[in-house]
């Protein structure tokens, strides 16, 4: 399996661990979290990188998101937060993913984990928080190289 594999299975898995802070207000325990729900194939180090850096963030990330959604932030399903904060956060902080990659793997995520039509409010949302983050680059048609997936 290769990076983009292992990056996908990191998302999955920290979505999940994302829902499960949002809901308990503790951040879970990594190594707990690991071995309860057998990550086989993750890219670990980038599963630990998204679970301890959105929660750090997440004030500023809700900022991002909060002008283009129709409700405050904690009114949003769960499971829909933890993909938008995640996306948030992708665009804002992991510049080397191209933009089109952050939002195909959160309409991924949300046609995974979210409502049966969540991943189209994701993809609305993530959409305009890429246009004001990552301008250029979506003026541009997000062109980039495989290598940075």
């Amino acid at each position: 399996m290769g990076v983009r594999g292992g990056r996908h299975k990191a998302r999955e898995a920290a979505v999940q661990a994302l829902y499960q802070w949002q809901l308990t207000e503790q951040l879970p325990n990594e190594e707990q979290f690991i071995f309860d729900h057998q990550l086989d194939g993750v890219d670990l180090e980038y599963f630990h990188h998204l679970v301890s850096e959105i929660p750090m963030h997440m004030h500023e990330l809700d900022d991002q998101l909060l002008p283009h959604l129709d409700r405050e932030v904690d009114e949003v399903d769960p499971v829909e937060r933890a993909i938008l904060r995640l996306g948030a956060y992708e665009l804002e902080f992991q510049l080397q993913v191209p933009y089109k990659v952050v939002l195909d793997e959160a309409v991924e995520l949300a046609r995974t984990f979210g409502a049966e039509h969540g991943y189209k409010f994701v993809n609305a949302v993530l959409d305009k928080v890429a246009l004001k983050l990552r301008t250029a680059e979506v003026q541009a048609g997000g062109v980039a190289s495989p290598s940075t997936l």
